[in-house]
């Protein structure tokens, strides 16, 4: 049995309002955290939309922001990795003489 957030009365698990005092029971539906490799994927196509989406779910959903989260910071790493290594290889072109 539960008991009514109103009035404190014993009600039924699946009621709507308190039998008593008539006050709505609101209830949550659970929150899916999954951390699914969907978002993670997104985070690393767009990674502002990762950083978005981590700082928006990192209280509610943990596992599906640090998805996202991760995806943007692989994305931001690869990014600088490429930069420096184009870098690398046009200062070596040109010291050479290509």
């Amino acid at each position: 049995m539960a008991f009514c957030k109103n009035c404190g009365n014993q009600i039924d698990n699946n009621a709507t309002f308190c039998g008593h005092c008539g006050a709505p029971q609101e209830t949550k539906p659970p929150v899916v955290d999954n951390g699914g490799i969907g978002w993670g994927l997104l985070g690393c196509c767009v990674p502002i939309v990762g950083l978005i989406l981590f700082l928006v779910w990192k209280d509610t959903k943990p596992k599906t922001s640090k998805a996202a989260g991760m995806g943007a910071l692989i994305s931001v790493i690869l990014s600088v990795v490429w930069y420096v290594l184009m870098l690398a290889l046009g200062i070596g072109a040109g010291l050479l003489g290509m």
